[in-house]
């Protein structure tokens, strides 16, 4: 950590403090370490692995059990990449490492036309890659750095975009079967870890190398989002609440509650509920907007 004034080291211990305890519960709450694993830790070159790494490597040290961590990089050969930025960076922290060089800036530039943003097509090529390296390496959990506010950015881009109601999971079996993947930064906050990032000086190696555009779409609702959050204090929290507090009897899709099947009972039906659902529990959020309805005259 860099030389900083007493006040400045107060508030990054506290920073520091609140993202270790928030990624230590996101482990605790999916059990995403176990005994022996050996976690690969998928480093970008961008704040949030760097963080991550840092995060990791504490518990590491910490926990009651014991892991391996090996942090790889996928050195896709873009234009003006710094090579030598997370190897001096890794052996610097003594931390195992391998470097994975595969040409995958060609394979987009070939196959998608001039102006349109690579993100999706590289993004594929970089998992099945990232795959195959996990298995050689023997890796029990491969380890991203995607935080809170990718997951409710995807949310709301499944939402708008894809007619899906689906975020990322903290902790998932990727789409080949063959591996667990985790997110311990799933209940980090993205400003936080800018913050982070600029008190323990990552080097950090920019994604505009390729030239593409960003994800307009998820550009969108990213500036949505912290326009929330900056005029509705407390609405991204409750978003993020949302999403462990999910009742499937109240939304409508019947594969996940069987609708069809309902019948009245006797006794309390733990998933019933009142036909209007009352206003009272809104009442102190000042981001809601209640509907008022007018009442109707009766006729003279």
């Amino acid at each position: 950590m860099p030389q900083l004034s007493d006040k400045q080291r107060y508030s990054a211990n506290k920073l520091q403090k609140r993202l270790r305890r928030e990624a230590g519960n996101a482990i605790s709450d999916f059990k995403m370490i176990d005994e022996g694993d050996k976690v690969m830790v998928c480093l970008s070159g961008g704040k949030d692995s760097f963080a991550m790494l840092d995060i990791l490597r504490y518990f590491q040290r910490i926990a009651p059990i014991s892991f391996e961590i090996i942090a790889v990089n996928l050195d896709q050969k873009q234009p003006g990449f710094p090579e030598e930025v997370l190897p001096n960076y890794l052996e610097s922290l003594d931390v195992t490492y391998k470097i994975i060089e595969e040409d995958t800036y060609s394979i987009v530039k070939d196959k998608v036309p001039e102006g349109k943003t690579t993100c999706a097509l590289c993004s594929r090529l970089r998992r099945g890659i990232l795959y195959r390296v996990a298995k050689e390496l023997g890796a029990t959990k491969i380890a991203l750095g995607h935080h809170r506010d990718d997951i409710l950015e995807t949310l709301f881009l499944n939402l708008f975009y894809g007619g899906q109601l689906k975020a990322m999971p903290a902790k998932l079996v990727s789409d080949n079967g063959q591996h667990i993947v985790i997110r311990p930064l799933a209940y980090c906050r993205e400003k936080e870890l800018i913050r982070y990032a600029e008190i323990q000086q990552f080097p950090i190696i920019p994604c505009n190398l390729c030239g593409s555009q960003p994800n307009l779409q998820r550009q969108v609702i990213k500036g949505m989002l912290q326009e929330w959050d900056k005029n509705h204090p407390g609405r991204i929290e409750t978003m993020f609440t949302a999403l462990q507090n999910i009742k499937p009897s109240h939304l409508m899709d019947p594969t996940l509650y069987d609708f069809i099947n309902l019948q009245t009972q006797q006794t309390p039906f733990a998933e019933g509920d009142t036909a209007f659902d009352q206003e009272a529990h809104l009442e102190n959020d000042t981001a809601a907007q209640p509907i008022r309805f007018q009442p109707i005259k009766q006729a003279q």
